[in-house]
């Protein structure tokens, strides 16, 4: 069996888009399969089109991994990419309403001789309290606000800890981020025993009051170009400590995306979405 794909990326952040309508496949393995470099097209994973009863279309998202992620801010704009400039769906309104498994999201597109080069999309307010990321409650014995947490490392690691849409540990740092190991410390924030569902994991340096660094790594993938929750959970979190403004630019290895929140609101991202290429990809089995 054959399936047409095509494959997304913004600011570096890549996923394989899938219409996966009537079709009841595995899609982690398919993912594991497509997302690895050099045997397959090599992404930060797919997102899959599928009906839905609540909103405009429902998109399912998978990691390298082969494990299904709840919602991705890039993951989200690349998907309504797929599903408006192959005309899968109309929109109900100026924007796109996509079920993901972090909740409803909606999409604002940008046109351009009529396919879709940047959206907006609403994050929905960010979530602190330690049963909302979630945190292991023997590690956290009340349900509050986790904010600069020593994590049990051999290296120096303190987390603020934020949910949108998925969980986040953000270490802001005066150490140049690009000196900093992502490789090795990642895997063990990722896995350490504080998250009972893994997190993902970011560290930022502060530029001025409208501009950050971030490095991510990724739940699930490991380290990629950027991610538009990874990016958003970042200026969260600067923006709560009052160290940027409610703008904030954020810098990452792959260009750079805006993120915009108001304390007690819903985050905003906003970024470009450009194609990379179709294909077909044949089951393996």
């Amino acid at each position: 069996m054959k399936i047409e794909f095509t494959k997304y990326h913004g600011a570096g952040n890549d996923y394989i888009a899938v219409d996966g309508r009537g079709l009841n496949l595995d899609w982690g393995l398919l993912s594991k399969e497509m997302s690895e470099p050099h045997f397959g097209v090599y992404s930060d994973g797919i997102v899959v089109v599928k009906e839905s009863s609540v909103a405009d279309i429902r998109m399912r998202g998978f990691n390298p991994d082969g494990s299904e992620f709840e919602m991705s801010g890039n993951g989200v704009r690349l998907f309504s990419k797929f599903v408006l400039d192959n005309k899968i769906i109309e929109p109900s309104a100026d924007y796109l309403k996509v079920e993901t498994g972090g909740g409803v999201r909606e999409v604002y597109p940008q046109f351009k001789n009529d396919l879709m080069v940047s959206a907006k999309v609403a994050m929905g307010e960010p979530s602190f309290l330690r049963d909302e990321i979630p945190l292991n409650k023997e590690l956290i014995s009340e349900n509050i606000e986790v904010q600069d947490f020593r994590l049990n490392l051999d290296d120096e690691i303190t987390v603020n800890c934020v949910n949108i849409g998925n969980p986040h540990a953000v270490m802001i740092t005066d150490v140049d981020i690009d000196e900093i190991d992502l490789k090795r410390i990642g895997p063990l924030v990722e896995n350490n025993k504080l998250f009972p569902n893994r997190v993902n994991f970011e560290v930022v340096n502060i530029i001025s009051r409208d501009e950050i660094r971030a490095r991510i790594f990724e739940r699930g993938a490991g380290e990629t170009l950027s991610s538009g929750t990874g990016t958003s959970a970042c200026a969260i979190i600067c923006i709560k400590k009052g160290l940027t403004n409610e703008n904030v630019k954020v810098n990452v290895p792959g260009g750079f995306l805006n993120i915009n929140w108001i304390v007690g609101k819903g985050a905003y991202l906003d970024g470009p979405t450009a194609k990379v290429f179709s294909g077909t990809w044949e089951l393996r089995s």
